[in-house]
């Protein structure tokens, strides 16, 4: 089977496997490990074990969707008292527990993979303990990922830099998996927070330089405060591919579809908003430009259609 590796994190990386999983290839999940915030953050610190926030989003979207309903509903389980800012996920403990009896935390996200009979298989880009760090115009530097993703300082400074303290190596069989992939996928994500953070751990851009499959890149839909303001596609382009190592993407694909204005709207409260394509200059980045209707819109949340990307990556497989 023709090998795809998948690299991310989030609601990105989710909506690209659930849709990738359908069809007849090897999967590799690559899970950013880097997590500082809520329940993710409070058990890395309190019993030293992997952040699992983007494992269990992945083992989840690899699931198959007839399996256990019970088990699924207990994995996806997040217990909330919103007044007293309480919450807590029964699959980070999950994960947790199956790190400490299996005493590896790459043989416990393997464990809970096979109780859920994924198609594929997923693996962390690293099991170092490290944490991001970004720089911003004005020379402050921002530590944690929580603090990247809802700044508490002044988000309309521009991030410069990204970079992981202490550095962090790529675990080996992610690099393995990379070096052989047929088509190695950037998910969409928070560009400093989620992706970014990847490329940067030692020998991930080896990984990549030596792949000699298609890379290609999901572009995001909306722009994310405190990280890409003002933010084109060619603008997270350009910055992907300095981290990555790489002149240009064989391939980004980008959407045509309008979106609703009203929901427009109530993004732009959160000061997020559409991302514009300017071709010209993404064309400095990008091999191929790829548009397609890949916004989904149901429940009145802006996200990526799984079919749709599933589609047509699977024409970009060589």
């Amino acid at each position: 089977m023709k090998k795809i590796v998948v690299v991310g994190g989030g609601s990105g990386s989710f909506s690209v496997l659930q849709g990738l999983k359908g069809y007849p290839y090897d999967i590799t999940a690559v899970a950013t490990t880097f997590d500082s915030g809520m329940h993710t953050g409070e058990i890395r610190d309190r019993f030293g074990t992997l952040p699992s926030g983007d494992v269990r989003r992945q083992i989840l979207a690899l699931a198959p969707e007839d399996h256990s309903s019970i088990l699924r509903g207990l994995f996806m389980f997040r217990y909330e008292e919103p007044e007293a800012k309480f919450s807590k996920s029964l699959g980070n403990l999950m994960l947790m527990a199956a790190e400490k009896i299996t005493g590896d935390p790459v043989a416990g996200i393997k464990a809970i993979s096979e109780l859920f009979q994924i198609r594929g298989r997923v693996l962390p880009v690293s099991t170092d303990d490290a944490h991001v760090c970004v720089e911003l115009k004005d020379g402050t530097v921002i530590r944690g990922e929580s603090n990247i993703d809802k700044p508490k300082h002044d988000g309309s400074i521009p991030i410069v830099s990204v970079y992981l303290e202490p550095e962090a190596l790529i675990y080996r069989e992610t690099y393995e998996v990379t070096r052989d992939a047929n088509l190695l996928v950037v998910s969409p994500g928070d560009l400093y927070s989620s992706l970014s953070p990847i490329f940067v751990v030692n020998g991930y851009t080896d990984a990549v330089q030596e792949c000699k499959g298609m890379k290609v890149c999901v572009a995001n839909l909306m722009t994310k405060w405190g990280e890409t303001n003002g933010y084109t596609v060619a603008d997270c382009a350009r910055v992907l591919t300095k981290y990555l190592g790489i002149p240009k993407f064989d391939a980004v694909i980008c959407n045509s579809k309008p979106l609703d204005p009203g929901l427009l709207k109530k993004y732009a409260e959160e000061k997020a908003f559409p991302m514009a394509i300017d071709e010209a200059i993404l064309r400095n980045y990008a091999g191929n430009i790829i548009k397609a209707p890949i916004a989904d819109e149901t429940g009145g949340i802006i996200r990526h259609n799984s079919r749709e990307l599933a589609r047509i990556l699977k024409g970009c497989v060589p």
